[in-house]
C-alpha cells in the first residue's frame, strides 16, 4: 500500500526522502489558499521565489508582485498574502510573482520530489481526487512558521489523511498526530484553532475575514501543480 508522512516544518525536510514521491506543500494561512484562489479565478500562472529581493527584480520586469512577511503585506509591492486580492478581475489571465514568509520557502526546499503540488482546504476534494489517480508514496509538507509547527497547517495535513483512509497508509508518527488532530477538530475548526500562535497573530492585524475564508472547503477544483518554478493549474471535475 502507498505512503503518507507529514513534515511539519521546512526546516525537516532534509530528514525526508523525497526522491520519486509527491509532495503536497500546505500553508493554509496563507499562502497556499492564496495560490489555489488565484488559479482558481484565472490567473495563467504564480512564480513563488523564497526571497523579497527575487520577488523585487520580477516586479521590475513588469510582473505582478505579492509579497508578504510577518502577515504583512511588503511595501513596495502590489498586493500581499490575502487571498481577497487573488479574485480581483484584473488579474485574470495575468502572471504573479509572490514571496511569502513560510509557503515559498517550502515550495523551494521541496524541489527534489518527482511532483509537488499545493493544498488548501479551498481544494481538498481536487487535490484528493488528484492524489487518488495517483501511484506514488505522499509527503505532506506544512510551511508551519519560521522553522516551527502550526496547528493550522498540521490540522490539514490530517484532513487530506483522512480522505486517503484505506487507500493509503499512514508511515509516520507525525502523520499520525495530524490525524487524531483533525478528528478532534473538524467539527469546529476555527474554535479549535481559536488559541493558536498564527490565528493570534493575524487577528491582530485585523485579517478575520482571510482566516474564515481559508478555512472554507471546496471552493474550487483547480489543483496547483510546481513545475519548472512555476505554478500552474490542473483542472479537475469534483462531485460537491
Amino acid at each position: 500500500m502507498r505512503t503518507v508522512e507529514v513534515c511539519v516544518s521546512p526546516d525537516l525536510i532534509p530528514c525526508y526522502k523525497l526522491e520519486g514521491k509527491i509532495v503536497v506543500v500546505i500553508d493554509i494561512l496563507r499562502a497556499t489558499s492564496c495560490m489555489v484562489t488565484g488559479l482558481g479565478e484565472g490567473l495563467a500562472g504564480i512564480i513563488p521565489v523564497e526571497k523579497v529581493e527575487e520577488c523585487q527584480k520580477l516586479k521590475d520586469q513588469g510582473y505582478i508582485a505579492a509579497a508578504e512577511r510577518d502577515g504583512k503585506k511588503v511595501e513596495g509591492f502590489d498586493i500581499g498574502n490575502s487571498p481577497f486580492s487573488y479574485q480581483d478581475a484584473a488579474l485574470k489571465g495575468k502572471w504573479v510573482a509572490v514571496t511569502t514568509t513560510n509557503g515559498t520557502r517550502a515550495l523551494i526546499h521541496s524541489c527534489h520530489a518527482k511532483e509537488i503540488l499545493v493544498g488548501a482546504f479551498l481544494n481538498r476534494a481536487a487535490l484528493v481526487k488528484y492524489l487518488l489517480s495517483k501511484e506514488e508514496d505522499i509527503v505532506l509538507v506544512c510551511a508551519g512558521w519560521k522553522g516551527q509547527l502550526n496547528v493550522e497547517d498540521t490540522l490539514y495535513a490530517g484532513a487530506i489523511i483522512e480522505s486517503l483512509e484505506g487507500k493509503v497508509k499512514h508511515s509516520n508518527d507525525s502523520a499520525l498526530i495530524a490525524l487524531h488532530l483533525y478528528e478532534k477538530a473538524k467539527g469546529d475548526m476555527l474554535g479549535f484553532l481559536g488559541n493558536s500562535s498564527h490565528l493570534q497573530r493575524l487577528k491582530n492585524l485585523g485579517i478575520e475575514e482571510d482566516i474564515k475564508y481559508c478555512l472554507k472547503e471546496d471552493l474550487y477544483d483547480v489543483v496547483p501543480q510546481f513545475i519548472d518554478g512555476k505554478l500552474l493549474p490542473v483542472l479537475l471535475t469534483v462531485e460537491k
